[in-house]
């Protein structure tokens, strides 16, 4: 008789097909589960309608603040201080209940909050940090400009310097919570040399700051978007970051951003996907599920696949931010397949559901929208994929 060496099969989660959760640590695993939690109890249960009706809803702000949520990976200042990898994991999450919510977390800690604590200085940390750590005063994050998307260093905001003070002027587009934001960090030209450009800190309620918001959106509407206009803005010279030198400043809080994205993006696909699974099993046709049919299960088979995959993908990036080791071209690597997938999970599940997949009442299609923008924020598919086409040649393409 042969001995039974193999254990019994622990029962399928059809939404972790791996056992990816065994590569997690028991305190990742208790971040996850905690904003999993939130997101299933406050934001699914309204997000079609915030959706439908363009509405962002402030009070938000406090819960994601309570916990712990703006800044987690940033150290001090009574940031959380949680890991690479635990923060993905909240923006996955999060990315499961809406794209614009989860860019709430990204501006505010990835990008606003980001630049000041690797560039500001001392003085400028304790004043700012804390507050926004506890959701109580909320930054903006302005480099996109309606001329200078994929191309910052063509940008036209000029800060001129006049006696002890800088004097700025110009236009910014795209700018996530322009007009909720009490601090933006402001990117600008300057006479300087060697390193033209440098980071503001622009309180919002200078004079000649003027935010408005974005209407007419087809993606993203329960988040906020602005165009901001700089008219002869003064600021002293404790304004200015000091450490932020160049564009290598802003790039490298977009590096912040574009790791959240990379998790947050397998978030939405996998909301998509279980939407998709459980609508197949209920949904009868020709006298049965169309989950029996077998182009469904090959829909549900490849979007199964490509969630594992990124999601893999995302945690070795988070290991390797963890660990020091990541570069900027790894971080494109993880930014441009994870999304250009979820992009296709999230229209493929649309398919499912047929016709009942064009409502707020179903997620797919909604998340397929939201992601449209996430693919052009943080460096399109294009520019990813000539940052990774420079590493893999040597011969930058850019020009």
């Amino acid at each position: 008789m042969v001995a039974k060496t193999e254990k019994a099969s622990a029962k399928l989660d059809t939404s972790d097909f791996l056992g990816l959760d065994a590569l997690l640590s028991e305190e990742e695993i208790e971040t996850r589960d905690r904003v999993r939690s939130f997101v299933a109890e406050r934001i699914k249960p309204d997000i079609g309608e915030w959706f439908e009706k363009a509405t962002f809803p402030r009070e938000i702000v406090g819960e994601f603040a309570s916990l712990g949520l703006f800044g987690m990976h940033l150290s001090g200042y009574g940031c959380a201080g949680k890991s690479a990898v635990e923060y993905g994991l909240a923006c996955m999450e999060l990315e499961a209940g809406d794209s614009g919510l989860r860019t709430l977390v990204s501006v505010q800690g990835s990008l606003a909050m980001s630049a000041i604590h690797k560039f500001g200085s001392e003085e400028q940390k304790e004043e700012w940090l804390p507050k926004m750590a506890t959701g109580e005063r909320l930054g903006c994050f302005g480099l996109t400009e309606p001329s200078a998307g994929s191309d910052p260093a063509s940008m036209k905001t000029f800060a001129k310097k006049d006696g002890s003070d800088w004097v700025l002027n110009g236009s910014k587009r795209w700018i996530g919570m322009g007009t909720m934001a009490d601090i933006a960090i402001i990117w600008a030209r300057t006479d300087e040399e060697k390193n033209p450009v440098r980071g503001f800190l622009v309180p919002t309620d200078s004079p000649g700051y003027e935010a408005s918001p974005i209407t007419g959106k087809l993606s993203m509407r329960a988040a906020v978007q602005t165009d901001i206009e700089l008219t002869d803005v003064r600021l002293p010279e404790s304004a200015m970051l000091p450490e932020a030198k160049g564009l290598g400043g802003p790039f490298a809080c977009l590096n912040e951003a574009r790791y959240g994205i990379i998790w947050g993006a397998m978030g939405a696909a996998r909301d998509s996907y279980e939407a998709a699974l459980a609508y197949s099993m209920e949904r009868r046709q020709f006298d049965k599920p169309i989950a029996s049919f077998q182009l469904t299960q090959k829909k549900l088979v490849d979007m199964m696949l490509e969630i594992q995959k990124g999601t893999m993908v995302a945690l070795h990036i988070g290991r390797m931010k963890d660990a020091g080791t990541l570069r900027h071209d790894q971080i494109s690597f993880g930014k441009l397949n994870n999304v250009r997938e979820a992009i296709e999970i999230c229209r493929e599940a649309r398919t499912v559901l047929g016709g009942n997949g064009v409502t707020v009442d179903h997620s797919p299609l909604r998340h397929a929208n939201n992601l449209e923008s996430v693919r052009t924020y943080e460096g399109t598919d294009e520019v990813h994929t000539l940052i990774l086409g420079g590493s893999l040649t040597g011969i930058p393409a850019f020009a």
